[in-house]
């Protein structure tokens, strides 16, 4: 072949990816070669056999510049397929885009160098480029698409199936609150259905256990009036007028404590419907009412404190407090906070206090403490039952404690309830 036809032969047989060129020396310096980049030279001289005149070269290295990716059907990448690489350096220094298309970003370059025999080198270049740009957005695209499809099929399912257990959690919690809650829909997985199941049972035997306590109390405070009045008239006829009165008072006495035992039977809090009030101003209204009989009471509160509760037996519970503070403290300091999710109401009076072998047993029916609770003031010792029943029927609970400048200290914590 004429020499002057090596040139074109060797710039036909490039491609976009490969590209071959003649020159006088090496594009390859030997300075700046590796260890691993002089194997590869020997490994190359291995492969020709013999063929090169001299050591060939070879350099692996990074390049940066700007690519420009052609579509093609691969079958002949001189016609459009592949990718072209440049470096563009603009007069200020600073690298821009060849043209429309062009995209920056790093490679790696492989250049080999080998002599021929006419002293003339032989050189090749090839470039292993980044994926096109048109590859990597829609494949991402496709992951995010896929991923959110299938967290959402998760997140359904979950929802469908923790359901029934989120329904007998929010029940669970309306009962100890002392709501009246209805019969549960018995679906869901095969182990929460037995759950269920077991709920709604328990549930039955509950309401029929205290209304049947219910029914029992309020028919022997019932059947008490009878005899209580025949006694009445009969201490009517002893002609001796202080026995008369010991005896008349012994039976008003009885007669207070089985309206209270009534009134407590009554008490069917179960069935008052809960809604949501003013508490701020329902403790108030109490304070103000006791403040009108000319008893010496305070409230200090927010100016409204919404809260759900059965406000008839809430009302109760309070003024059963408030009064006993008056009664046996002399006075009433009420305070009305919100700490730490749960309502906190606390009445304090001047009294003399209460043993503190005593403080839980007060709670108890029909204690009464003589040193401090006579047959005077009137009491029947269901009111802190009362109070104590009704908070706890609403998920709180009421805590007595003696105050250290005198005096008693009455605490009642109120859960508040979980908006979902």
């Amino acid at each position: 072949m004429p020499g002057t036809m090596h040139g074109r032969v060797v710039e036909m047989s490039s491609t976009p990816r490969l590209r071959f060129w003649l020159a006088g020396n090496a594009a390859v310096d030997r300075e700046s070669l590796s260890e691993i980049d002089v194997a590869l030279g020997h490994r190359l001289d291995w492969y020709l056999g013999g063929m090169a005149v001299g050591r060939s070269l070879v350099d692996v290295r990074r390049e940066s510049g700007f690519f420009l990716w052609r579509h093609g059907n691969g079958a002949d990448e001189s016609a459009g397929g592949g990718f072209s690489y440049e470096i563009y350096v603009d007069e200020d220094g600073q690298r821009r885009a060849v043209g429309p298309g062009h995209h920056y970003g790093s490679v790696l370059s492989l250049v080999m160098a080998v002599p021929l025999h006419n002293g003339a080198w032989l050189n090749a270049q090839t470039l292993v480029a980044p994926p096109p740009p048109s590859w990597g957005l829609p494949t991402f695209a496709g992951l995010i698409i896929a991923a959110t499809a299938t967290c959402t099929v998760v997140i359904l399912m979950v929802r469908r199936s923790t359901r029934p257990m989120r329904r007998l959690a929010d029940a669970a919690e309306a009962f100890g609150r002392g709501e009246h809650v209805a019969r549960l829909l018995e679906d869901g997985p095969i182990e929460v259905q037995r759950t269920t199941r077991a709920f709604n049972d328990m549930l039955g035997r509950i309401r029929r256990f205290v209304d049947d306590r219910m029914r029992m109390l309020a028919a022997i405070s019932h059947d008490l009036r009878t005899p209580i009045t025949s006694l009445r008239l009969r201490a009517e006829l002893v002609e001796d007028a202080e026995l008369r009165e010991r005896m008349r008072a012994s039976l008003e006495e009885l007669e207070r404590m089985t309206e209270a035992t009534l009134a407590f039977s009554r008490e069917d809090a179960m069935r008052e419907e809960t809604r949501t009030v003013d508490l701020a101003a329902l403790v108030e209204t109490v304070v103000c009412d006791i403040q009108d009989h000319g008893c010496e009471a305070a409230f200090d509160g927010p100016a409204r404190l919404a809260y759900a509760c059965r406000p008839t037996a809430m009302k109760r519970a309070v003024r059963n407090l408030v009064d006993n503070a008056v009664a046996y403290g002399q006075r009433a300091r009420v305070r009305l906070d919100a700490e730490g999710g749960a309502v906190v109401l606390t009445i304090e009076d001047d009294g003399p206090g209460i043993p503190d072998d005593a403080l839980e047993r007060v709670f108890e029916p029909f204690v009464r403490l003589e040193e401090s609770r006579s047959r005077e003031t009137g009491g029947t010792g269901l009111g802190l039952a009362i109070a104590r029943t009704i908070v706890r029927g609403h998920g709180g609970d009421i805590v007595l404690s003696n105050r250290a400048e005198g005096g008693l200290s009455v605490r009642a914590t109120l859960p508040l309830r979980d908006e979902r």
